[in-house]
């Protein structure tokens, strides 16, 4: 809004503008009672002071004297009678009113940005330097599980985190935490709600920090449960990083920051974020073919002094660890089809359990000296083993409690290549063919059964054998009018299989709605998405996945959406 004195004071210094240029224009002097009422309107609108208005009255008024001392010639005024207390200046100098001039645009300038009203819809600089953006997601979720599945499958997630476990028949009757298996679950209203927002520090450098919901701090979902007594929900930090742009083809960032390298949500989860730093290089060599490649550091946990604070011995700090490095090319065959190929290689550096010395818990030993090397966040499907070797009381060797925590049986470097073939097809629509193939190099049965001492506990077969693998395999196709839903109108349709053998990757950082998470899984998927409106578009998608070895456990989820971004 602009206010009336502002207004005032604008067409004063138009006025005196078009005064100032008449005055140029011809060599009649202006109307003297004209000059003194705007001098006097600006005194009274507090432009100029009347010190000020004084001081340029005596100037004028001593210039004018002189003016007629030259001409030997009287100057006779043009206009009214003066009223009572008028200062009668017959001639105003070009000096005079350059200094009315410049005083009051400057003035009115300065009142003009300070109120927003010379330059509308105009914004402090920092604010043209910081964007918002975000999504939300609204999902009706139904999970149907076979009749057939076993009941007694034991959740070692929730074991590692409100264990020890006493694993002796002998000393405990109570179940381990099991996995629900039988019973269906249906229409959980779900919710995911993310705001991000994106400083530009410099042209170099930018700063980004994300929120987002969750009903846990597991990495690998955002996704919130809703119900609970229409309680608050839980707001987290899902990204918080630093980037500078070292060149036109290197961008270095460091904090919580989104997946880096290019990969499928069998390897990582859409919704996680890697803790640590990335380098990522994208350099376009013609028009047709274009590189790419990143380098990572990641901190995936450090490892407790001890598994009690009350023990009076610590164990040393160690650092788990991701290391990753990813190559790829992008190429554009023709104006219909395109390529993308990447490999990456994952080391998980210390991830894996280590089986402890003698523990006699028994004795009131608070802990013992592996316990940190369980990891922190676990799904299901690796391989695990019993990591305490605890001693038995000998006393009563056959009731002794043998209070258990368990640790991943296999170590993991990773092989991971993906290829997309992107596709125009006649009539507009645009297919996309996916494959994506992990091995992990480092899985090795005998180091497996050795590092456990035979304590494995899980992936077992009717034999007693360990079942398990290093491979997982997905394809996947999705065809339509667009294969990014950014338009109404927008549609397209999808189906994809998997198969991930239980010790191919860690099983804490896929995607949680496949088999709800993990490996040692297989089955298909199908899906269609449809635009509604801009940035606004409805999903369904059905998830039909079975165990590949070990106990029986089949799950089909459907997922109903309604996604939008802004």
């Amino acid at each position: 809004m602009i206010f009336p004195v502002n207004r005032l004071t604008l067409a004063v210094g138009m006025v005196i503008a078009t005064l100032v240029g008449q005055a140029a224009a011809a060599p009649v002097a202006p109307s003297e009672n004209v000059t003194i009422n705007l001098i006097r309107l600006l005194v009274q609108q507090g432009v100029l002071t009347q010190d000020t208005a004084n001081g340029l009255i005596a100037q004028a008024e001593k210039e004018a004297q002189q003016a007629r001392q030259a001409n030997a010639a009287p100057v006779v005024a043009a206009g009214p009678t003066a009223a009572p207390g008028d200062v009668r200046v017959q001639y105003v100098p070009q000096a005079v009113r350059d200094q009315i001039r410049d005083q009051v645009k400057a003035e009115v300038m300065a009142t003009a940005k300070q109120e927003n009203w010379a330059q509308p819809n105009t914004f402090p600089d920092w604010v043209s330097r910081v964007t918002f953006d975000g999504d939300i997601r609204l999902r009706d979720e139904s999970r149907y599980f076979s009749g057939r599945n076993d009941n007694t499958i034991t959740d070692y997630a929730k074991l590692n985190s409100s264990g020890p476990y006493d694993v002796n028949n002998a000393s405990n009757f109570k179940y381990p935490p099991l996995l629900n298996t039988r019973e269906d679950r249906e229409n959980l209203f779900r919710l995911r709600a993310r705001l991000g927002m994106k400083a530009v520090l410099s042209p170099e450098w930018t700063a980004g920090i994300r929120l987002g919901t969750g009903s846990d701090n597991n990495p690998v979902s955002t996704t919130q449960t809703l119900g609970g007594g229409f309680g608050k929900k839980d707001i987290w930090l899902d990204q918080g990083y630093l980037s500078w742009k070292a060149s036109d083809a290197v961008t270095l960032t460091g904090g919580r920051i989104g997946n880096p390298f290019y990969s499928t949500d069998m390897m990582y989860s859409n919704d996680l974020n890697f803790d640590g730093v990335a380098a990522l290089f994208n350099h376009t060599l013609n028009s047709e073919w274009g590189v790419f490649g990143t380098l990572g550091a990641f901190p995936v946990e450090y490892t407790a002094d001890s598994a009690s604070s009350n023990g009076l011995d610590k164990d040393s700090s160690e650092t788990k660890w991701l290391f990753g490095g990813q190559v790829g090319a992008d190429w554009k065959i023709n104006r219909s089809n395109k390529l993308k190929l990447a490999a990456a290689y994952y080391q998980f550096q210390d991830i894996e359990g280590e089986r402890s010395s003698p523990c006699s818990t028994w004795q009131g030993d608070p802990g013992c000296d592996t316990d940190g090397t369980r990891v922190a966040f676990m799904q299901k499907g690796n391989t695990v083993f019993r990591l305490r070797n605890n001693t038995a009381n000998p006393a009563t060797p056959t009731t002794t409690p043998d209070p258990q925590f368990v640790g991943l049986a296999s170590k993991f470097n990773v092989l991971d290549l993906n290829a997309v073939w992107d596709s125009e097809l006649p009539s507009d629509f645009k297919l996309r063919t996916q494959g994506n193939f992990i091995h992990n190099l480092a899985y090795d049965k005998s180091e497996m059964l050795k590092r456990s001492e035979g304590e494995i506990a899980n992936n077992i077969n009717s034999n007693g054998q360990l079942e398990s693998g290093g491979n997982a395999l997905m394809v996947s196709f999705t065809l339509g009018t667009a294969l990014e839903m950014r338009k109404r109108g927008d549609w397209n349709v999808l189906a994809g299989y998997k198969y991930i053998q239980p010790d191919a990757l860690p099983d804490g950082f896929n995607d949680s709605s496949f088999h709800l998470g993990g490996t040692n899984a297989k089955g298909y998927f199908i899906g269609a998405n449809y635009g509604i409106e801009k940035n606004i578009y409805a999903s369904a998608r059905w998830l039909s996945a079975s165990e590949v070895y070990g106990q029986p456990f089949e799950v089909d989820v459907m997922q109903l959406e309604l996604n939008t971004r802004f």
